[in-house]
């Protein structure tokens, strides 16, 4: 008697559709690993080890598709993964100190493998260094090393963006490479202007007023020979203001500005990018010695320090601050803010208080 096993043919290999037998850990025609977990899209439970669906190729959500952390001091994160990408690329870190208030956000280069661990290694790495002491320099240098161990070869080079923010008292050190951004919020009261030395570009109005160089020999590149090109007029590297707050409603006025007071948003960073949009720096391994932009500010006024990803900067052309609320309230409004325009990308948005004004 030939006890010879059949293949069934209602059990079939979810990617080739070639007849397997039951208890078969592996599909003979194409090697497809049976009994794998099922897509989320296509229902086939075809996805692979790196998380991909072999039949569709949707990249699988993971835990960090929306992400919300809070400190003690008022600082209040939010990431999302958006409407048109199947996970989040981003990561964020926030940390408190005794001092300090250590904040991280790193965007996954989308044309790069596995992004989002390039990110996530990127912001543990960094803000891990911060809180040890270490400089902006220092931590940005660590954690470039960190994401370029991820690397199998050039060819196979997780990449990421950066920006880091340390506020110490009343002052900002940020460093950034790529096209992550931080932006100072605060209402329109407009002191004496900046110290000329600290910008390296031409600009149409003055980006930093209120904002005091705390040491202009700190506001330059990292890279003493490394030049910030022009930004246009109309780039989205803007230094211009990017929004209004409406008066203020029935909420505590230390929620908000004072009713009809302007919330207006500058941005401190400028965009390591080309005129078409595609950056220009990112940490990975096929980019090599990629150094940190660094500034370090001492707003006048009380306000806020907004980092975030381009997921959210894209939509901030005309929008209107949200009126009162905590930061994390603001952070979610943001949010809302970029989904119901498009949601385009991946979202992480940022907000720490300084000062009173949200306090």
């Amino acid at each position: 008697m030939d006890h010879t096993a059949a293949p069934r043919a209602d059990v079939r290999c979810p990617v080739c559709e070639a007849p397997v037998l039951t208890g078969d850990a592996f599909c003979e025609a194409c090697g497809h690993p049976l009994g794998a977990p099922s897509c989320t899209s296509c229902g086939a439970p075809a996805v692979d080890a790196d998380g991909y669906c072999e039949r569709c190729g949707l990249r699988q959500p993971t835990g960090r598709d929306h992400t919300e952390l809070a400190l003690d001091n008022g600082t209040a994160g939010v990431t999302d993964k958006g409407l048109r990408r199947s996970r989040n690329e981003d990561a964020m870190a926030l940390l408190s100190t005794d001092t300090q208030t250590i904040v991280v956000v790193c965007d996954g280069v989308g044309s790069s493998p596995r992004a989002d661990e390039a990110s996530a290694v990127a912001v543990e790495t960094a803000s891990a260094a911060l809180a040890r002491g270490l400089s902006a320099e220092e931590a940005f240098n660590l954690a470039g090393r960190a994401v370029g161990k991820l690397a199998t070869s050039v060819d196979d080079a997780p990449a990421c963006t950066y920006v880091s923010a340390v506020v110490e008292g009343g002052r900002i050190t940020l460093g950034w490479a790529g096209d992550s951004r931080a932006y100072w919020l605060s209402p329109g009261v407009r002191p004496a202007a900046k110290d000329p030395t600290v910008d390296t570009q031409p600009v149409d109005a003055d980006p930093t007023a209120g904002i005091r160089p705390a040491d202009p020999a700190a506001t330059v590149d990292a890279d003493p020979a490394a030049a910030t090109p022009p930004v246009d007029a109309d780039s989205t590297a803007a230094t211009r203001p990017v929004g209004t707050l409406p008066p203020a409603g029935t909420r505590p006025a230390e929620t908000g500005p004072p009713p009809g007071v302007r919330l207006t948003g500058i941005q401190l960073t400028e965009d390591d990018a080309a005129p078409t949009g595609e950056i220009t720096a990112w940490l990975g391994a096929d980019y090599g010695d990629v150094r940190p932009h660094v500034r370090v500010l001492e707003p006048e006024h009380p306000g806020l320090l907004l980092v975030c990803s381009d997921g959210l900067w894209r939509y901030l052309d005309g929008y209107t601050f949200p009126p009162t609320g905590s930061p994390r309230d603001m952070a979610r409004a943001m949010l809302r803010h970029a989904l119901d325009s498009g949601g385009q990308d991946n979202v992480t948005i940022v907000l720490i208080p300084l000062g009173d004004a949200h306090g």
